[in-house]
């Protein structure tokens, strides 16, 4: 998913009534202290306009814009040499890192340390000058903490710009290998569906009618009848919208193996994870234009599940 520093959504029927100072950090995943902060900072806009106090209670259908570059932060990311995570290329203008499963990209309210802004920072010193919020050094998209795979890295604010224009307007290749139940009915397929806050739980997200346009195509490119129906699908994004690959295919019926979120009880085969991997990114150099692409292997779990598939 890439970086967001600005969030548009509707209110949905299970925050009908909620204070907005909660509701700011559930959907923008900060502490209600910094939700609070940003309200008073004017940060936060409710059907247009700036949201007066943290106290108010919020009706359903209203429509709530979170501006996160407007956020206070307390001090920089601090270097981590313990964060484990393979480092793929390398230049004066980016990195490109092969994460673990596991690993949470960069520091959030109660998680400090131990994620991957932590140990760039430890093997790349230069990044902390690198551009933006000090917590996020570098950071122009994310994968969640459970997916394993390719992330690119700016290392100077120019770098930053040039990236996250690619990704805003997806001139950058992203493609991601999963493990779904069910046979698909179509060996590819685009998945064109609007996705919001889920609303019956608002730390899940869902296809809803008026939520944000979001679109995945998949092929599938492998087909297995034990222990159970299953196909390998590759995934390419065209919009980039929270849990987008795990939405979608649970929404047509074939929810990834190990997805304990929006697997709806399916067996996870032993899986403590999503089965969804990053396997292939491509970018423009923010230096030369040219077009570079790197590939990462299948995680060493992910294969181990997949070699015993028939």
């Amino acid at each position: 998913m890439t970086e967001r520093l600005r969030i548009e959504e509707e209110i949905p029927a299970a925050l009908g009534g909620e204070r907005l100072d909660r509701v700011v950090a559930l959907i923008a995943s900060i502490s209600r202290s910094e939700a609070a902060a940003l309200i008073t900072d004017g940060g936060v806009e409710v059907d247009g306009a700036a949201a007066p106090s943290g106290k108010d209670r919020l009706v359903t259908g209203q429509t709530i814009v979170i501006d996160l570059g407007r956020l206070r932060r307390v001090g920089p990311a601090q270097p981590d040499a313990d964060v484990p995570f393979d480092v793929v290329h390398a230049d004066e203008q980016l990195i490109v890192v092969d994460k673990p499963a596991g690993v949470v990209v960069h520091p959030a309210p109660g998680r400090p340390d131990g994620t991957l802004v932590n140990g760039l920072l430890s093997r790349f010193p230069d990044l902390a000058r690198a551009h933006g919020d000090p917590q996020r050094p570098g950071i122009v998209h994310r994968l969640d903490a459970g997916s394993s795979g390719l992330l690119v890295v700016a290392r100077t604010a120019d770098a930053a710009a040039v990236l996250s224009a690619q990704f805003r307007d997806r001139s950058a290749g992203r493609r991601y290998q999963a493990l779904v139940w069910g046979h698909p009915g179509a060996d590819q397929a685009l998945i064109d569906a609007p996705i919001g806050i889920n609303p019956n739980d608002p730390l899940r997200r869902s296809v809803v009618s008026n939520g944000k346009p979001a679109r995945t195509r998949y092929v599938v490119t492998a087909r297995f009848d034990q222990p159970g129906e299953l196909a390998e699908v590759v995934c390419t994004l065209e919009t980039g919208r929270t849990h987008q690959i795990r939405v979608h295919l649970a929404a047509v019926g074939h929810p990834i193996v190990g997805d304990q979120v929006y697997g709806h009880g399916v067996p996870a085969l032993g899986m403590a994870r999503p089965y969804l991997h990053a396997f292939e990114l491509s970018v423009n150099h923010p230096a030369t234009g040219e077009r570079m692409t790197w590939t990462s292997p299948l995680a060493d779990d992910l294969a181990a599940l997949r070699a015993t598939l028939t």
